[in-house]
């Protein structure tokens, strides 16, 4: 028998502390339940951390997967169990039917791991770049309840419903990014390779050019000029503003940035709260503490704002204060989902109120996704169409003033 040590919340959502002996980390879940008790933490006394998934020091590059090629192994592996195949025996299955070299190579991995006597979840910490943090945490649960194959349900369906959203946010940002390609290649095109040839054509009417005209071949002839320069610090600036994003502050300046823009800085917001309640409420379903389900919200955000307002609120847990508190003290976590998260605190149902939030949100981007696309559609072809129109114009209104004077002439 070992020791553990436990941290949880009653009903009444008072913080219990306490010791029991079991023989492993499964029966003190499975007795903590049975007292209707919310797990914050779990861990063996002197142990350091059990239940936390350990780093691989394997081989720099390891095993990968598509999203897509991930969802299917594990729903069929899902099934393959629930049917009562032998997780070895399945695995060896899913390998020889895996069609990408990558995937096949992550399987192979999995298979001489458990062939090996590892338990699955530490053979899936041997392919992080396949399997993240979150699958790894619930599949280690799903090994401790008994219930794997319910978790990898769970976890397909997360999955799923992860791999949608994504769908709505490219669909999003698909059609204004080409749009905006397409405006800005097609007037680079004609102010640089078509209005100067028309330069020798006015000069050889000898009639005073407009004023829309002389400023759009003034312009026509200053771009081809510095077409170098322009386009040169346009990549400049990109380069640059990638190098920002990428560090420390940079990460958190942006994402506070992404979340004020206006039109889709809303929309990030709504897909923000979705991911964070739908990712926080399967790893609390599951049976993952809530204390390590939150660290690896944080982690999986998307959002450095997100994260930091979770890590915050994970030391107010941690000190025996509510979770929805700190929540609420961030501007992206609106009064609805704050009060509901502290509606679950007080009456156990904590991953029920954050589906439905998930549910929510997740049908207001597919509403603002569809509202957004109708909206900007006409609105791009209105500014192409200006732009085009402008430089046409600014070509043939010389030729319409030479046919005035040549009327007036006769």
């Amino acid at each position: 028998m070992s020791h553990f040590r436990y941290a949880a919340k009653d009903e009444k959502g008072k913080t219990v502390n306490g010791t029991i002996a079991a023989r492993d980390r499964g029966e003190v879940v499975a007795e903590l339940r049975r007292r209707r008790l919310t797990i914050l933490d779990v861990e063996a006394v002197g142990g350091g951390g059990a239940g936390r998934p350990a780093k691989s020091q394997r081989l720099a590059r390891r095993p990968g997967g598509k999203s897509n090629e991930i969802v299917l192994f594990t729903r069929q592996l899902a099934t393959m169990i629930s049917a009562g195949i032998p997780l070895l025996e399945a695995l060896e299955i899913l390998q020889s039917q895996a069609e990408s070299p990558a995937f096949r190579a992550t399987t192979a991995r999995l298979v001489e791991e458990v062939r090996g006597g590892k338990d699955f979840s530490k053979a899936l910490e041997t392919c992080p770049r396949a399997f993240p943090n979150l699958y790894v945490s619930m599949v280690r649960a799903g090994e401790i309840s008994g219930q794997l194959d319910v978790i990898l349900v769970r976890l397909a369906e997360y999955l799923e419903a992860t791999a949608a959203l994504k769908r709505e946010i490219r669909a999003a940002m698909t059609y204004p990014t080409i749009s905006m390609i397409l405006v800005v290649g097609i007037a680079s095109f004609l102010m640089i390779g078509i209005v100067p040839q028309f330069k020798p054509v006015f000069d050889a009417l000898e009639v005073k050019l407009p004023g829309l005209t002389t400023f759009v071949m003034d312009t026509a002839f200053w771009f081809k000029a510095n077409a170098i320069l322009v386009f040169g610090g346009v990549g400049a600036a990109i380069c640059g503003l990638v190098a920002f994003r990428r560090s420390e502050p940079g990460q958190e300046a942006t994402d506070r940035l992404i979340l004020r823009v206006p039109v889709f800085g809303p929309l990030f917001q709504k897909v923000a709260l979705s991911r964070f309640s739908r990712t926080f409420s399967t790893l609390v379903r599951s049976g993952v503490p809530i204390l390590a389900a939150m660290e690896i919200v944080a982690a999986t955000s998307g959002n450095r704002v997100v994260a930091k307002a979770v890590l915050k609120a994970r030391e107010s847990v941690r000190a025996g204060d509510s979770l929805s508190g700190p929540l609420a003290a961030s501007p992206v976590f609106p009064p609805m989902v704050t009060k509901m998260i502290g509606i679950g605190e007080r009456s156990g149902a904590l991953e029920t109120l954050l589906e439905k939030v998930a549910t929510f949100y997740d049908q207001q981007v597919a509403a603002e996704v569809k509202s957004l696309t109708s909206m900007l559609e006409p609105l791009l072809i209105a500014v192409m169409g200006f732009l085009v129109g402008t430089i046409v114009l600014a070509v043939f209104l010389p030729i319409f003033k030479l046919q005035e004077s040549l009327a007036k002439m006769r």
